[in-house]
């Protein structure tokens, strides 16, 4: 038997290999129904937030890294108060455990601390 795909003609045995390619073909397509075509954007729109979250949490981690390196007391300081109400945010919005949060937090304190 024969099938007609991407207009090239093939047998029965050689579809079986095709299966993956098609699947990936199908993947790339639009949705059908309206309500996962919905679903699908939203989920593009909820992933690129998340992204933009997690990237201001590193940032602000970060910062605060950075005033603790140079040992400017006053500058870390600002810069924990920043970071732990970041951290706080994004453990309510489900972007990190509250372990993970709190271990993070304990972690900054100890570097704060550490300053003297």
């Amino acid at each position: 038997m024969l099938f007609l795909i991407n207009f090239a003609i093939i047998t029965k045995r050689e579809c079986a290999s095709t299966r993956i390619l098609m699947s990936e073909e199908v993947a790339n397509c639009m949705a059908n129904i309206k309500s996962s075509a919905k679903r699908d954007l939203k989920s593009k729109e909820l992933r690129a937030k998340n992204r933009a979250d997690k990237t201001a949490l590193k940032t602000t981690m970060k910062k605060f890294e950075a005033a603790v390196t140079e040992g400017n007391k006053e500058a870390a300081a600002d810069a924990y108060k920043v970071a732990v109400k970041t951290v706080d945010r994004a453990a309510g919005k489900g972007l990190l455990h509250k372990n993970n949060a709190a271990r993070k937090k304990s972690a900054m304190a100890g570097k704060l601390n550490g300053l003297g």
